[in-house]
């Protein structure tokens, strides 16, 4: 009985317990998978987002996307327009509605 009753114990102590979630928004984009892994808006420009990306497998840095003028800023400050298979018109598609 003492080991019935432990096991069951153990039994719901595995379950109760939770594991973290992977919680990326993965899309086939033109071509690419395009994984968003974190992504914040900006409270003072609503247009804009930081987040960091990953494209067929390869993480990005994380830069600063302005849906107004269509630009990226990357993390050592260049200015780029975006590209269209890129990261930048997927995220202002999906997230600015």
């Amino acid at each position: 009985m003492k080991y019935i009753t432990l096991s069951i114990i153990l039994f719901i102590f595995l379950f109760a317990v939770a594991s973290p979630a992977a919680a990326s928004f993965c899309r086939n984009y033109n071509g690419n998978k395009i994984c968003i892994l974190s992504i914040k808006r900006s409270a003072k420009n609503y247009w804009e987002y930081r987040a960091e990306v990953s494209i067929n497998g390869v993480k990005k840095p994380l830069e600063i996307y302005n849906c107004r003028t269509q630009q990226k800023i990357n993390k050592n400050g260049n200015i780029v327009k975006f590209t269209s298979n890129g990261a930048g018109k997927l995220i202002c598609s999906v997230l600015d509605k």
